[in-house]
C-alpha cells in the first residue's frame, strides 16, 4: 500500500493510526491523509517532528549495535514496533551477530501486513499481532516462545510505546510484566515523551499542547516527568548516561549536530540492565 491507494482487508483509512503517523514523520509512504493531517497538526507547534522520529531511529540502531558487540544479546523483543523502515532491529542485529533473533510486535494491523512481506524470505526475525496492554498475551504468543529463549537473556525494547498508554492502563504494571519475565542479565531499552516542567517552561508548554492533539486525534499520549519515565525501570541498572535526550545517549564521534529544536529535551531514551 502506497498513500491513498486502497487499505488491506481490516484497516480503516478514515481512522489515525500513531504507527502511519510515524512512518510520515520518517519519510515513509505507508500512511492515509487522515494521518498527515494529525502529524500536520502536530508540526505546527513542533516542527522538528520528522528529526524527533528519525533521532529515535538513531538511537534504536546504537542502541542494539551495543548490545549485540559489548552486551552479547542475540535476541530481542521489540514491542510497538512499527511500520517496517530502513535500520530495522533485525538488520542491525544481524550486521554484527548473523544469528540474532528478533520478534516484532504491534496491534496495527498494516504492521503485520508489512512486516510479513518484509520478512517472507528471513529466517531471523518473526512479527505478531498483539497489543501491550495485554502483556501475557504476547509473552505466550507461540511465535515468541519459538524464536525467543526465555532461559537466556533478551533485549526487550520499548521505543516511543509507552507514552502512548494512559495513566490509567497503568503502564508502570505492564512494563513489570514485561521486565519480571525477562532473565538475569537482559535489557531494557525506553524512549519516551518527556515533560521537562519547570528546567525549561516553553518546552514543557508545547508538550503538554501536543500532549492535548495527541489525545484529541490519536486517543493517546502522555508527556512524562523524568520521575515517571524512570519508574519504568524500577529494580534495574540505568547504565550510563542515564535518561538523557535521545542524541546525547552515546552519539557516534562523527554524528552530525542533532537536527531537533523544539522536541531535544522532550524526547528522552535510557537503557538498563536486569540484575
Amino acid at each position: 500500500m502506497t498513500r491513498d491507494k486502497a487499505a488491506p482487508p481490516g484497516i480503516d483509512p478514515n481512522i489515525p493510526s500513531v504507527a502511519r503517523v510515524y512512518d510520515f514523520f520518517l519519510g515513509g509512504k505507508d500512511n492515509f491523509e487522515v494521518d498527515r493531517k494529525v502529524a500536520e497538526h502536530a508540526l505546527r507547534i513542533t516542527p522538528d517532528g520528522p528529526a524527533a522520529g528519525q533521532a529515535n531511529r538513531a538511537f534504536l540502531r546504537r542502541v542494539i549495535r551495543f548490545l549485540v558487540t559489548e552486551a552479547g544479546i542475540d535476541q530481542f523483543l521489540d514491542i510497538g514496533s512499527g511500520l517496517p523502515t530502513q535500520g530495522n532491529v533485525h538488520e542491525v542485529a544481524t550486521e554484527q551477530n548473523p544469528k540474532a533473533q528478533v520478534v516484532y510486535v504491534d496491534n496495527d494491523p498494516i504492521v503485520l501486513t508489512h512486516g510479513r512481506a518484509l520478512l517472507a524470505a528471513e529466517g531471523t526475525a518473526t512479527v505478531i499481532q498483539a497489543d501491550i496492554r495485554e502483556p501475557d498475551a504476547i509473552l505466550n504468543h507461540p511465535d515468541v516462545r519459538r524464536f525467543l529463549d526465555f532461559d537466556r537473556p533478551i533485549g526487550l525494547l520499548l521505543f516511543a510505546i509507552l507514552h502512548h498508554l494512559g495513566d490509567d492502563e497503568d503502564p508502570r504494571a505492564v512494563a513489570a510484566a514485561l521486565i519480571d519475565a525477562l532473565p538475569s542479565g537482559s535489557y531494557v531499552a525506553i524512549s519516551h515523551f518527556r515533560d521537562p516542567g519547570e528546567r525549561d517552561p516553553e518546552g514543557s508548554r508545547k508538550a503538554r499542547e501536543v500532549e492535548r492533539i495527541f489525545n484529541e486525534s490519536l486517543g493517546t499520549g502522555r508527556w512524562r516527568t523524568d520521575e515517571e519515565i524512570l519508574s519504568f525501570a524500577d529494580g534495574l541498572t540505568v547504565l550510563e548516561p542515564g535518561l538523557v535526550p535521545l542524541a546525547e545517549w552515546r552519539p557516534e564521534p562523527d554524528a552530525p549536530a542533532a537536527a531537533q529544536t523544539d522536541t531535544y529535551h522532550t524526547f528522552v531514551g535510557l537503557l538498563a540492565r536486569k540484575p
